[in-house]
């Protein structure tokens, strides 16, 4: 998997990103290309803000034991594959705003670097290795990127 930490990769995101339109259209799911990139947003805010509840000791007991893995794995995504209710958008966003929070969330990402990241305590899944926030981070971004054949 590429690391979202490299700078290259980094850059090779945010021109996938910049590829986006407001109004291309999604190969699969339910969300438009604003909401999609709100929806992305929402993985950085539960790094870098405090606005999403944390879940309590049982969540999260069931979330590192049976979710954690699909999310920080190598594995990619599927398809359609089901989201977690925090990260549903049902409203509409505005394209350019959103687009460039996620940008500047994977500018902030970069620059902080991979150490920061390792052995750090994510919002859902306890302490997580630097590869593992990659894998979240980069894992997460391809799959809506290809979503919208970027």
């Amino acid at each position: 998997m590429k690391n979202i930490f490299q700078t290259e990769v980094t850059n090779e995101v945010i021109d996938r990103i910049n590829k986006l339109t407001p109004t291309i259209n999604q190969l699969w799911g339910k969300m438009n290309v604003s909401q999609m990139l709100a929806h992305c947003n929402i993985t950085y805010e539960m790094v870098y803000d405090n606005t999403h509840p944390k879940p309590g000791n049982f969540m999260k007991f069931i979330l590192k034991n049976l979710v954690k893995g699909k999310v920080v794995s190598e594995k990619p995504y599927p398809k359609s594959s089901q989201t977690a209710p925090q990260f549903i958008i049902k409203d509409e966003k505005e394209f350019a705003k959103e687009k460039q929070r996620l940008i500047d969330h994977i500018n902030k990402t970069q620059k902080l670097g991979e150490n920061h990241f390792d052995g750090k305590d994510s919002h859902s899944f306890g302490k997580l290795t630097k590869q593992e926030w990659n894998n979240m981070f980069y894992k997460h971004l391809d799959h809506h990127l290809n979503q919208f054949g970027v």
